[in-house]
């Protein structure tokens, strides 16, 4: 049984000249494995993505449903965001 398929596929001349120069580098040997690639790379960061929707939004969502006097202002949020990117600038 076949575990690959033959695809056509059309990429503006900048993703095209991209995938050439990094075949043309020997980074890899065939444009093919630079799609690959670049398609399991999309994948990870789906997963990431997946997975911080799961473990952190839909659990910050529910604990706000459950007791909205925990949320603060956006002006509060702000600042202490802006703390956190001061403090972690400083290290």
């Amino acid at each position: 049984m076949r575990t690959t398929q033959s695809l056509s596929i059309t990429l503006p001349i900048e993703m095209a000249e991209m995938v050439k120069a990094k075949v043309a580098s020997g980074e890899y040997a065939t444009e093919s494995e630079v799609i690959r690639d670049g398609l399991r790379t999309l994948a990870a960061r789906d997963a990431v993505v997946e997975r911080w929707l799961r473990d952190e939004v839909a659990p910050a969502y529910d604990a706000h449903k459950a007791d909205p006097t925990r949320a603060v202002p956006l002006e509060q949020g702000m600042a202490n965001v802006r703390a956190r990117i001061a403090k972690a600038k400083a290290r």
